[in-house]
């Protein structure tokens, strides 16, 4: 079949959809086995067995979907996937299908532009129109009835696209060019006097007719006092009736607060009456909060739960 460029030899595969009709199948089938001789094969596939039909990669030279004359099939985003990996690198995808030629909004059926695109997607290239015609009677019915779509702006466009020449994972080693590099560009000549102009010896630095800038006069008594911690503080930083640190407090206000909380928790701390609290439980009287703790040295900070408080 010189129309899909099929040559003796080659693995063939037809995807076809339940509105194609059974004698054209069987005819385009037959023309298909003429071509491609006894050395070749091939398959007729169900367009919704397709994904499970289970197909090695690269196991056909030529896919023709939508190509039985009066069908009308449109194909997912899945099924160009899968015959794209079932396609041999270099091998070709011929596809027939319905699309809009007028924008019509969340439209089951595609525009060319669309299904192009959707080709390319699918992993093909040189993905390109080869001819568009008006639908026939019998694939205008077939839309409308196994589509449930009506328009009268279809037209019926035959697309190709080709799989790269290799395939999905393949490397290749890059070849680093190890040329070396040419010679650095001559600088342009700088005029003497010019450079002259601009540069400084230590014998400029010694001459006394020189006058250099002491540094400490440029300070003013005002920039010699100690700065107020206050005035580093940020303006929005502690203001309000209720203090609190920035998220990034760069002023000392966060350290600040969390001296406070931690002086008002050892302050918190309940004291002992008699002095022998850190003895243990044989010398503590019968009121103490710290029963049933462990012994400590005096001096140590033991931090009491709100439920041990409320026991005592």
């Amino acid at each position: 079949m010189a129309d899909f460029g099929v040559s003796a030899g080659q693995c063939v595969a037809v995807v076809w959809d339940k509105p194609s009709p059974p004698e054209a199948l069987k005819d385009l089938v037959e023309k298909l086995q003429a071509s491609t001789g006894s050395e070749g094969r091939v398959s007729v596939e169900n367009i919704h067995q397709l994904l499970q039909s289970a197909h090695k990669e690269s196991s056909f030279d030529v896919i023709l979907a939508g190509a039985v004359p009066g069908s009308c099939t449109l194909h997912s985003a899945e099924a160009l996937a899968e015959m794209a990996r079932v396609l041999r690198p270099g091998g070709r995808l011929f596809l027939k299908e319905p699309v809009e030629t007028a924008v019509v909004k969340d439209s089951k059926v595609k525009t060319a532009s669309k299904l192009c695109s959707a080709l390319t997607l699918s992993g093909l290239v040189e993905v390109k129109e080869l001819h568009r015609e008006s639908l026939s009677p019998e694939e205008l019915r077939s839309v409308q009835e196994h589509l449930g779509y009506h328009s009268d702006s279809l037209v019926s466009v035959q697309l190709t696209g080709k799989k790269p020449n290799f395939e999905v994972g393949s490397s290749s080693q890059l070849k680093l060019s190890t040329a070396k590099k040419s010679a650095p560009t001559v600088k342009p000549a700088v005029d003497p006097a010019a450079a002259k102009l601009w540069t400084l010896s230590a014998n400029d630095m010694e001459d006394e007719s020189m006058d250099l800038i002491d540094s400490d006069e440029l300070l003013d008594p005002e920039d010699l006092k100690k700065p107020d911690p206050a005035s580093l503080r940020a303006p929005s930083c502690g203001e309000g009736k209720k203090r609190k640190a920035c998220k990034n407090c760069t002023c000392g206000l966060a350290e600040e607060l969390e001296k406070e909380n931690s002086q008002a928790q050892t302050s918190s701390q309940p004291k002992s009456a008699c002095g022998n609290c850190y003895l243990g439980d044989a010398f503590r009287c019968a009121s103490c909060p710290y029963l049933g703790m462990p012994a400590f040295k005096p001096g140590e900070q033991v931090l009491l739960s709100n439920s041990n408080l409320n026991d005592a």
